[in-house]
């Protein structure tokens, strides 16, 4: 990793410079790669259980109205630079073409609890392209709801981070909680490491994806239509995914 900022929240290096987008050839439907908001969809387990709640309702009212509390990195979302570095871009300040484009679906199968390494993704295929969105996924929405999901999930190393840098990954999706250590293996001091080296040269983490096996090993075309939160952290996201030529 790069050295450590001099103030906490502090050192973000900005967007990395990336190619213009080639035309896609789209060969198959959309899919939708996110969970629905609910009060039991995914989260970390130190974020409050999130609140729908119907205010207003038919036919004692003239009209449906439904309430949403939630924090914004609950379930399907992104996370904005602005998560980790207070000097960083929050959601409105993330470019639009940051948030779509072409990249490649990666089925990593590791252990329970086990590092994803360089030499785990340099065996994946298709290749990456710079620009590419990259989709990890290890098998592990289905078990989205269970205490595998949230305590047993793989993780990068910080190394496997630094090599999605390398490669001008724009935005990293995985279908398991957090690209970092699952909540109950982190030491004391725990500062994610993770987050820090990816979010810190602008690519954009969703986190908590499912549905994604039709797109395995394949290249696909990506929307992350994430809400547009003034100075937000993160934002919920409805991820719609088809695959394309190449």
């Amino acid at each position: 990793m790069c050295d450590a900022p001099h103030e906490i929240g502090t050192g973000w290096r900005g967007w990395m410079d990336l190619p213009a987008p080639a035309t896609l050839d789209p060969t198959g439907p959309w899919i939708d790669l996110s969970h629905p908001l609910s009060s039991d969809m995914p989260r970390i387990s130190f974020f409050p259980v999130p609140r729908f709640e119907q205010i207003m309702e038919m036919p004692e009212h003239p009209l449906n109205v439904t309430e949403v509390q939630m924090v914004v990195h609950l379930g399907t979302h992104v996370d904005s630079p602005r998560h980790f570095f207070r000097d960083g871009p929050a959601f409105e300040d993330i470019p639009i073409e940051r948030l779509h484009g072409a990249g490649v679906v990666w089925r990593v199968e590791k252990e329970p609890n086990s590092l994803i390494e360089p030499e785990d993704l340099e065996a994946c295929t298709p290749k990456l392209q710079p620009g590419d969105i990259l989709l990890l996924s290890a098998g592990w929405s289905g078990f989205a709801g269970s205490s595998k999901y949230d305590d047993e999930h793989p993780s990068l190393s910080v190394a496997a981070a630094e090599w999605i840098v390398a490669q001008k990954v724009k935005l990293l999706a995985i279908d398991f909680p957090t690209p970092d250590l699952p909540v109950a293996q982190r030491p004391e001091g725990f500062d994610w490491p993770v987050h820090h080296a990816l979010l810190g040269d602008g690519v954009l983490v969703s986190e908590h994806l499912r549905n994604v096996e039709a797109l395995v090993g394949g290249r696909a075309e990506f929307v992350f239509c994430a809400l547009n939160i003034t100075k937000a952290d993160g934002a919920p996201a409805r991820v719609l995914a088809r695959p394309i030529a190449g």
